[in-house]
C-alpha cells in the first residue's frame, strides 16, 4: 500500500541542525530497500501560491492561506506492508525528532 508522510516543522521540537547527515542516512535507506516512490523538500509558505474558485470566479492569493508556525517541509511517498510498516520507517526519519509526520494511506480514485 503507498502513504504519503507530510514532513513537518513544529516549533516545539529542537531544530535539525545543518551538518546533520541522518536525512541522507534515511533516504539512503528507504532507497536501498526499494520502498521509495517520490520525495523532496518544499519551499517555505511565503512562496505559495492558494487559489480557489467560488462562484465561477477564481482567486488566487500569494503566500499560505492560514498563519501557523508549523508547515510543511516535503514529502515522501512510500509503498510499505502496512500502516506498523510505514510506522516503523517514518520513526527513523530526523524530522520526527525535529518535526512531526503525519503519514496518510492512498484512497485510489477509481473512474
Amino acid at each position: 500500500m503507498e502513504y504519503l508522510l507530510l514532513i513537518c516543522t513544529d516549533s516545539t521540537a529542537p531544530e535539525l541542525p545543518n551538518d546533520d547527515t541522518s536525512l541522507a542516512d534515511w533516504v539512503a535507506e528507504v532507497d536501498r530497500r526499494g520502498i521509495s516512490r517520490a520525495g523532496d523538500r518544499l519551499r517555505s509558505p511565503s512562496d505559495a501560491t492558494t487559489i480557489k474558485v467560488r462562484d465561477g470566479k477564481l482567486s488566487v492569493t500569494d503566500g499560505p492561506f492560514l498563519e501557523t508556525k508549523e508547515w510543511i517541509a516535503g514529502f515522501d511517498i512510500l509503498e510499505c506492508d502496512d500502516l506498523d510498516d510505514v510506522i516503523d520507517i517514518a520513526y527513523r526519519h530526523p524530522m520526527a525528532r525535529h518535526g512531526q509526520i503525519e503519514i496518510r494511506p492512498f484512497w485510489p480514485l477509481n473512474l
